[in-house]
This record gives structure tokens, sequence and C-alpha cells, in this order.
């Protein structure tokens, strides 16, 4: 088990409710390709903290890594709506890009 999703899955456990904890859970899972896990914690981020950004891009990219397009529609179309209400246009427009790219 690597350091790092070891340190940060001590820090989720502890009741962090800092929604960067569970994203770089969630990356650090991904990365070590344990995208069933991933997708469990964005989705566990995505319930506790809806408006943290950052998320539904790579939410969206694990679900289409995954082969599960109508979940990366349904994420991607959730961060647009935040994206929006945060003025986030950088996320904005990459969420875009993700969605027309989708099947």
């Amino acid at each position: 088990m690597s350091k790092r999703l070891e340190m940060l899955q001590k820090l989720v456990a502890s009741g962090s409710t800092d929604p960067f904890a569970r994203y770089g859970l969630a990356m650090e899972q991904r990365s070590l390709g344990d995208r069933d896990a991933a997708r469990a914690t964005f989705r566990e981020l995505r319930a506790m903290s809806p408006d943290y950004v950052p998320q539904y891009l790579m939410a969206a990219q694990v679900a289409v890594e995954a082969g599960d397009h109508a979940d990366a529609r349904e994420v991607g179309e959730a961060g647009l709506v935040a994206a929006r209400a945060k003025g986030d246009s950088k996320a904005l427009h990459e969420l875009e890009a993700l969605l027309a790219g989708l099947p």
C-alpha cells in the first residue's frame, strides 16, 4: 500500500470535512488503478461537498475510464451547474469539452 494512500485514508477516517482530503484520496486510488474505490470516494465527496468544483471533471473522467458514459454524463452535467454557480469558467469549459466527447 502506498504511504500516500495510507495517509489519506487515515485523514478521511479521522472525520476530516476538508473536501480536498477525499479528493486526494480518490485521485490516489485512481492513480493506483483502483477505479471502483475512486468512484466510490468521488460519490462520497459529491454527497458531502457538492460545491467542490474540481471533483466533477476527475470523477467524470474516471467514469469514462470505467466505460460508464451515462454516469460520466450525469456527473459532468452536475459539474456544469456547480461550475456556473462558482463562476469557474475554466472548469466549465473543461466539463463542456468532456461532455461533447461522450458517445
